[in-house]
């Protein structure tokens, strides 16, 4: 069994939830140039990425590539980019920095501390993200609200002001997914015969860097198997958590919403 046979299965809302994936991503690429999206290569973003090549907006692609990936993850950056003619932007981490790191801490410093897990995800994923995000307006993720209970806050818009070199950065986080549930993911994928990385048919439903990802057991939850040493409440890297810890949609925003069904919600920076 592989995991199309294990996991497609669409929702009775299933085509209204695409129509509305493809609804808020047009209109994201109306406000929100310069538009890219942010893949993490799992199944959500493959998704993400066949809906940016479905609907013919202008948006770039990147990819972090902390140098701990699994190799059967970085395959698929040639493997989408042969399919649907484009070319990937991989931001690495800064090589000096990321030898400091492991030369003071050792290479399993991550399992040692919490502090210490958070200062190789910063190294390897914030910083680079940090650049690859630099000059956008918007960009696009993945996230369901379903992933985990840290992200069931998760909303389709998600506004962000950020403090940049002293200025102010505003920049709106698009989660065309956000409604989706595993099984509407996998449905899309089988019906579009979408490239997907191997270890999800080895039950890895979240797959980040090698030394902190494992295969996952029935009845866990979609995100046990990342950092599984950890309490639940720490289980995120930092890129979809404000700076006090918490999730980043919080206040409704004060301005005008793409349309009168996607809430946009004001984040801290």
């Amino acid at each position: 069994m592989n995991a199309i046979s294990l996991y497609a299965k669409a929702s009775p809302d299933f085509a209204q939830k695409h129509q509305a994936s493809r609804a808020l991503l047009k209109s994201a690429a109306a406000q929100c140039m310069p538009l890219t999206q942010a893949s993490s290569l799992g199944a959500e973003d493959m998704v993400v990425t066949h809906l940016i090549h479905e609907t013919g907006i202008a948006s770039s692609i990147f990819v972090l590539d902390t140098r701990m990936l699994h190799p059967q993850t970085l395959a698929l950056v040639s493997r989408l980019e042969a399919r649907y003619g484009i070319g990937v932007d991989v931001y690495q981490p800064d090589p000096a920095v990321a030898a400091s790191f492991v030369r003071e801490n050792g290479e399993d410093a991550m399992y040692r501390s919490l502090e210490l897990r958070k200062g190789c995800c910063h190294i390897r994923k914030m910083a680079p993200l940090e650049r690859a995000l630099t000059g956008k307006k918007g960009w696009i993720t993945g996230l369901r609200r379903e992933q985990s209970n840290a992200r069931a806050d998760v909303h389709a818009v998600e506004q962000q002001e950020l403090v940049v070199n002293g200025g102010t950065v505003s920049r709106a986080k698009i989660n065309p997914l956000v409604d989706w549930t595993w099984g509407d993911v996998w449905h899309f994928i089988a019906i579009n015969n979408i490239p997907y990385n191997p270890l999800h048919d080895e039950f890895f439903p979240s797959i980040g860097c090698a030394p902190c990802t494992r295969a996952v057991t029935l009845g866990e939850d979609f995100r046990s198997g990342r950092w599984w040493w950890e309490q639940e409440s720490a289980k995120e890297c930092g890129l979809h958590v404000a700076n006090d810890g918490t999730h980043e949609a919080q206040e409704p925003a004060a301005f005008e919403p793409f349309s009168s069904i996607i809430p946009i919600r004001q984040t801290p920076a």
